[in-house]
């Protein structure tokens, strides 16, 4: 094993609480933990931290498994970022700006924009929806109308999570390409799913906290440096400032209530940890198998909750192709594409990553396939690839990136506390509220240190994150 133990953090009293996991919900619950004086052991399985938000090297590249971005309005993540002291390094646009280009119209007129004014919601993104040329004008008046019964839906309203998304917009005079053009590009990108796969309560949760709640909400953050520079190097050293005892390449073999009903005993290879509580900060299928009989009503619905792959696919060029950091596409198989140069290390040419959501169709498919595939679609798009060299062409699959945002899911999502005290549920796939992002794994990791703490009978760090009232 391997541990960093700190001398900054607060006194610890004798409690003590193990969280397995160390992505960035078992991270937040471990930081927020050891914050109001708990002692906390972190193990998790990989030689590092971040969970499915990482970095690795290939020769002088430092790449990331995925290409991660947040907005304004996941507070509970930028309150994460600044926790471990990273907000730096991952600045938020001014204002949202999002260049849309459309391959299968003509060269010249590809170019549309999503981007805000600095005026009240709905108002902020009216010119930019008027002016939007990858719809017709009968659609942008539609989409207005659409928006604004988004607006009025109740997402305390547990119907919502029966129905699916695509529907709800068909029945709303939405034609199928505003939903390719407008709201796919969105959602596809922060749901993994299509309209039509995508229960509407999510779905609304989206767009009404990121296009319909403040004027800012949606403008785009994402990390300038690897991000395993955020999620493993300034996380490990918050967590050793906070006295959090954290081993990596530990895995957890067990957890069982110990016999005279007084805490938990947490196997790993060649040790027994003694817990008065437990977080398992881990995916749904590994929580499944680690909890104890009884301490959920129905844990099979865990198995329930499906998952949705990401295929990410790199392509470094021998000189400048794009000039601007980022753009979404239509009418390719094209996503999203960012421009990871400079956060990679790379010295010369220009490093692109595409990020596919909904992969299901493509994440066996072997590199071969996919550069044939997408190399051409980048000439597409890109007239400045069409004399470039290619001189690394790779892709990174995540095949259980996120939970499935399936209608129905709401229910299968267990919360923090489980019936058995002392053990506790954390990851994007909890009841949060949001789909499966890093926003998602944040609170959920502060949803479990809150009911510990209360279990405990110890005092909220007053820097914790705070939970609106609406969430």
């Amino acid at each position: 094993m391997t541990h960093g133990r700190g001398s900054q953090g607060p006194v610890a009293d004798g409690r003590h609480t193990v969280v397995v996991g160390g992505g960035l919900a078992g991270v937040t619950a471990a930081l927020a933990l050891a914050d109001a004086g708990v002692r906390v052991t972190l193990l998790e399985g990989r030689p590092r931290l971040g969970g499915l938000a990482f970095s690795f090297q290939r020769g002088e590249l430092t790449v990331d498994n995925g290409q991660h971005v947040y907005l304004r309005c996941c507070t509970a993540y930028r309150w994460f970022l600044d926790r471990i002291e990273g907000a730096a390094l991952a600045p938020l646009q001014d204002r949202l700006d999002v260049p849309v280009l459309d391959a299968a119209r003509p060269a010249g007129r590809r170019l549309g924009r999503l981007r805000r004014d600095a005026l009240p919601v709905p108002l902020h993104l009216g010119r930019s929806l008027a002016t939007y040329p990858h719809l017709s004008l009968a659609d942008r008046a539609k989409v207005g109308r659409a928006a604004l019964a988004l607006k009025g839906l109740d997402l305390a309203d547990p119907a919502l999570d029966t129905q699916d998304f695509g529907s709800w917009l068909a029945a709303h005079g939405q034609s199928e390409r505003a939903i390719e053009a407008l709201w796919d590009l969105v959602g596809v990108a922060t749901l993994n799913a299509v309209a039509g796969d995508a229960s509407l309560g999510l779905a609304a949760m989206v767009f009404k906290t990121g296009l319909l709640s403040d004027p800012g909400a949606a403008d785009i953050g994402w990390a300038r440096v690897p991000l395993g520079d955020l999620h493993d190097r300034l996380a490990r050293k918050a967590l050793d400032s906070a006295g959090v005892r954290t081993e990596v390449r530990t895995r957890v073999t067990s957890v069982s209530r110990n016999a005279n009903g007084g805490g938990w005993s947490v196997e790993v290879p060649g040790e027994t940890l003694q817990a008065d509580a437990v977080v398992l900060a881990v995916p749904q299928r590994e929580a499944h198998d680690l909890l104890p009989a009884g301490a959920l009503d129905a844990p099979e619905r865990l198995l329930e909750i499906g998952t949705a792959p990401i295929l990410n696919v790199h392509v470094v060029y021998d000189r400048k192709v794009l000039a601007r950091p980022f753009f979404a596409a239509l009418g390719t198989p094209v996503q999203w594409v960012f421009d990871r140069t400079e956060a990679s290390g790379l010295r010369e040419g220009q490093y692109l990553a595409l990020s596919q959501s909904v992969a299901q169709d493509e994440i066996d498919e072997p590199v071969a396939v996919l550069r044939r595939r997408y190399l051409p679609e980048l000439e597409r798009l890109l007239p400045l690839t069409r004399g470039a060299e290619v001189s690394d062409f790779f892709v990174t699959r995540e095949r259980t990136a996120t939970f499935a945002p399936t209608p129905g899911v709401g229910r299968l999502r267990p919360g923090a506390r489980t019936k058995a005290s002392g053990l506790y549920l954390a990851g994007a796939w909890t009841a949060t509220g949001w789909p499966a992002t890093m926003e998602s794994a944040v609170r959920s990791g502060v949803g479990a240190a809150d009911a510990v703490l209360g279990a405990l009978g110890r005092p909220r760090p007053q820097h914790l994150f705070e939970f609106e009232e609406a969430a």
